[in-house]
């Protein structure tokens, strides 16, 4: 019993850390390959970099790009900001993007870039979408940090709109669309930079979609969808996506809180079973000390034995014999 406490704490505290270090070990898993998509992100990131101008980038100016000649069609920009010119003013109109005050990025930067990309006739290619037919090239808006105007292959950064959303106009659709829209809905479709499933929202007034987060845009009409009902009215906007992500992170966190206390309850448990038992123990040992500690002896009294203390070594002695 005794050493049973140790090697039950050692299972348990080891039960303990496998769960700790399984919920680390699956957020620090190595990401997948890249994607073609986010190859060339990297690509443009670099070429977008390029038009800043030398010596002196003047910051909410916005620089057209050139992309690889091997990629002609292609269209992109940069533009240099204060991080919290971004969060205070916004940007009122950065080609196709209205950016709102409240805008924040993750980790913090003193400078950043966002870059702009128009993918034009590139757009199927790198984000095919079966079952819908693309109304508008995609468009692209990813942050970067600004420290290093000459970097390459730089981490986007977490930009997301605390208040107002992040607007996005297509001023010209397809010329299928005509044809399209009396099939099916266009739908506002959002390419995040991690590979989920894209997601969609209805289209608000004057082809506009909105967002919360960066990534890559555009208006889709689905092309296997039934006609809708003549006169139906269009629904309003909605809320910019990437609410599934956080709420996935936070289950994650939650389960772990939950299997630490489960286990915390369990050592706590063995710990007092424990202990009972050793005190049990004891006290059988102290029953059969005391039982075995004085031995008495039998004697025949009628046709039954029993017990028979033995006689005192000291005998009582009467007062008044001593009194002379």
């Amino acid at each position: 019993m005794g050493l049973l406490l140790p090697r039950a704490l050692s299972v348990l505290l080891l039960s303990f850390l496998w769960i700790s270090s399984s919920s680390e070990l699956r957020a620090q898993s190595p990401p997948p390959a890249a994607s073609p998509a986010r190859t060339l992100d990297a690509l443009l990131q670099d070429y977008a970099y390029r038009a800043f101008v030398r010596p002196r980038t003047i910051t909410g100016i916005p620089y057209d790009g050139e992309p690889p000649s091997n990629l002609t069609g292609i269209k992109l920009s940069a533009m240099r900001l204060r991080s919290g010119s971004l969060r205070s003013r916004g940007v009122s109109s950065y080609k196709e993007f209205k950016i709102p005050v409240g805008v924040v990025e993750e980790p913090y930067v003193q400078r950043l870039v966002l870059v702009y990309q128009n993918l034009g006739n590139w757009s199927l290619l790198y984000y095919s979408l079966p079952g819908y037919t693309f109304l508008a090239p995609v468009l692209g808006l990813l942050a970067y940090d600004a420290s290093n105007l000459s970097a390459t292959n730089l981490p986007e950064l977490d930009v997301r709109a605390s208040k107002d959303p992040i607007l996005i106009n297509f001023p010209q659709l397809t010329s299928s669309s005509s044809s399209s829209s009396s099939s099916s809905r266009a739908k506002c479709v959002w390419f995040d930079l991690y590979g989920s499933p894209p997601l969609f929202s209805d289209v608000m007034p004057g082809n506009m979609c909105s967002t919360s987060q960066q990534g890559h845009f555009s208006i889709v009409v689905n092309s296997t969808a039934p006609s809708p009902a003549p006169g139906e009215p269009p629904k309003g906007p909605s809320a910019g996506a990437g609410g599934e992500k956080d709420k996935s992170k936070v289950w994650k966190i939650v389960g772990s809180v939950v299997g630490g206390f489960v286990v915390l309850v369990l050592l706590v448990v063995l710990v007092f079973w424990v202990q009972r038992c050793e005190h049990q123990k004891k006290m059988v040992q102290m029953e059969k000390a005391a039982e075995m500690g004085e031995s008495l002896q039998i004697t025949s009294i009628g046709n039954t034995r029993a017990p028979v203390a033995m006689g005192t070594r000291t005998q009582p002695a009467l007062e008044n014999e001593y009194v002379p």
